[in-house]
C-alpha cells in the first residue's frame, strides 16, 4: 500500500547533489593534475635531416691490353688406337702371359699365336712346286742350247746331202754316169736330212714359248708359296708399336676366324682432346696466320699453333697439362661449334705439379687456348656489369649509371670496350634498384684483390 507521506521522500535528492557535485570535483583535480605534469615536459629539440651514405667497394678503370684466352672442355682420347683382328683361321695355342686390359705390351711382343699345321704344309708343298717349275724353266733352256748346236749340224748335214744329190743328177743325166737308183738314193738321204733340220728349226723356235710359259707356271707357284708364307707369318699376332691393351677378347685353346677383333691396342704416347668451341668465339679469338698460304681449299688453313694449359676437372689443384693447338678437326652446323684439336706435349712442364698423376684417356678436362689481344680494354668483375650491359659509376661522390659496350665476358670478368673513361669509378658492390645520384661512401681496391662473389 503505498503513502504519500512527504516527509519520507525528502532526504533523496540532496544524496543525488551530494554525488554530483564530488565527481565534478574530481574531474577537475584531475585535469588540474594533467595540466601540472603537462607543464613540467620539455618540448624536444628539433632533429636536423642528413642524407645517409651507400657504403660501396669500387676500382679504378685502367685501359689495358689483355690477351683473351677460350675456354674448353673435351675428353682426352689416344691418336692411334688399332683394334687386331687375325687374318687366318685356327685354334689360338699361345697367348701373351701379360695379356690383361691396362697392361703395357711392347712393340714386337707376341700377343697370340695360332696353329700353324695346316699352313706351314701349304708352304712346303709350294716350295716343292716352286723347286719343280724352276727345274722344267733350266731343262728348257739347256735343251735349248743344246738343240741350237744340233740345228747347225742337221744345217751342215742337209747342204752336203743337196751337194750329193745335185752331183749324182748331173752326171746320171748328162754324162750318163750311174744308176738312177743311185741319183734316188741321194734324193731320200737329202730329203731325210731336210726334215731333220726343218724339225730342229720349229723345235728351237718353240723353246722361247715354252721357256716362258714353264716361267708363267713358276711365278704362279711363287706366288701360291708367298701367299702360304704369309699364311704361317699371319698366325703370329705382334704388337704393331708400344701400346695399352684396350680391349682383351681371346683365350689359349679359343678358334678364331679372319676379322673378328680379339685385341685393342691403344698408343698412349700421343693423346689429343677435341674441344668444341662456339662459331662466334672462334670466329673472333682464334689466331690464324694465312700470310703466304699456298694451300688452294676451303678450309681452316694457317691456325697457329700455341701453348694451351690443360686441366683436370676433377683436380682442384692448380696442376696442368702443357698442350699446343694442332689442327682444326670439324665444323658441326647443328650447333654452330667449331671443334679444334689441342695435342698433350710430354713431358709435363717442371712445377705444374702434374708431373706426378699421368693424364690419360678418359679424362674431362677444361682446355685454355689464347686466343688473340684486346687492346685497350677495361677488365671488371663480371657482376659490375648488369644483364643490360649498363655499370654504375662513382662520379663526385653520387651515384649514375651509364651503359656500356661488353667485348667479351670470359668467366669472372667482363671486357668492356667502350662507355668508360680511364681513371673513372666503377662500383663492384651488388646493388639492387639503387636510386639514381645516391650518396656513396667510396672503398677503393685493386682489380687483383676483388674476390668472387658467388651468384
Amino acid at each position: 500500500m503505498q503513502t504519500n507521506d512527504p516527509i519520507q521522500s525528502k532526504p533523496a535528492k540532496p544524496r543525488i547533489l551530494f554525488r554530483i557535485v564530488i565527481c565534478v570535483a574530481i574531474i577537475i583535480c584531475g585535469a588540474a593534475g594533467m595540466a601540472a605534469l603537462a607543464s613540467l615536459k620539455k618540448p624536444p629539440a628539433a632533429a636536423a635531416t642528413k642524407e645517409r651514405p651507400l657504403r660501396v667497394e669500387a676500382i679504378r678503370a685502367v685501359a689495358e691490353d689483355v690477351p683473351v684466352i677460350i675456354t674448353g672442355h673435351g675428353e682426352v682420347r689416344v691418336l692411334n688406337e688399332v683394334a687386331l683382328a687375325p687374318e687366318v683361321s685356327g685354334k689360338v695355342v699361345y697367348t701373351h702371359p701379360r695379356l690383361e686390359p691396362g697392361e703395357i705390351i711392347p712393340a714386337g711382343a707376341t700377343l697370340f699365336k695360332i696353329d700353324s699345321i695346316n699352313y706351314t704344309a701349304a708352304l712346303r708343298e709350294a716350295d716343292a712346286s716352286v723347286t719343280r717349275w724352276r727345274n722344267a724353266v733350266g731343262r728348257l733352256r739347256k735343251q735349248q742350247a743344246i738343240d741350237t748346236k744340233r740345228r747347225q749340224t742337221a744345217l751342215r748335214s742337209r747342204k752336203l746331202a743337196h751337194a750329193e744329190f745335185e752331183r749324182l743328177a748331173r752326171l746320171y743325166e748328162q754324162d750318163k754316169v750311174g744308176t738312177r737308183s743311185g741319183v734316188d738314193a741321194a734324193e731320200r738321204t737329202y730329203n731325210t736330212a731336210m726334215d731333220q733340220a726343218d724339225q730342229l728349226d720349229r723345235a728351237v723356235a718353240l723353246y722361247p714359248m715354252q721357256i716362258k710359259e714353264a716361267q708363267s707356271s713358276l711365278a704362279a707357284a711363287q706366288a701360291r708359296r708367298s701367299l702360304a708364307l704369309a699364311n704361317v707369318q699371319r698366325c703370329t699376332v705382334v704388337a704393331p708399336f708400344d701400346g695399352r691393351l684396350k680391349q682383351v677378347q681371346v683365350e689359349t685353346g679359343q678358334f678364331v676366324s679372319p676379322g673378328a677383333q680379339l685385341v685393342t691396342l691403344a698408343d698412349d704416347s700421343v693423346l689429343e682432346i677435341h674441344v668444341p668451341l662456339d662459331s662466334i668465339d672462334a670466329r673472333n679469338w682464334l689466331q690464324f696466320d694465312n700470310t703466304g698460304a699456298t694451300v688452294n681449299t676451303a678450309w681452316f688453313t694457317g691456325l697457329k699453333p700455341v701453348a694451351c694449359r690443360v686441366r683436370w676437372t676433377e683436380d682442384n689443384s692448380a696442376a696442368y697439362w702443357p698442350g699446343r693447338l694442332h689442327r682444326v678437326v670439324k665444323f658441326e652446323p647443328r650447333t654452330r661449334t667449331l671443334t679444334v684439336a689441342v695435342r698433350l706435349e710430354k713431358p709435363a712442364r717442371a712445377g705444374s705439379k702434374a708431373a706426378d698423376f699421368p693424364v690419360v684417356e678418359g679424362m674431362f678436362c677444361s682446355v685454355a687456348i689464347p686466343g688473340k689481344t684486346l687492346r685497350g680494354i677495361f677488365k671488371l668483375p663480371r657482376w659490375a656489369v648488369s644483364f643490360e650491359n649498363t655499370v654504375f659509376k662513382a662520379v663526385n661522390r653520387r651515384l649514375q649509371t651509364a651503359p656500356v659496350q661488353v667485348a667479351r665476358v670470359d668467366n669472372d670478368f667482363a671486357y668492356v670496350d667502350e662507355g668508360i673513361t680511364a681513371g673513372e669509378t666503377i662500383l663492384i658492390t651488388r646493388l639492387v634498384d639503387p636510386l639514381e645520384n645516391a650518396l656513396l661512401e667510396v672503398n677503393l681496391k685493386e682489380l687483383h684483390a676483388v674476390k668472387r662473389i658467388q651468384r
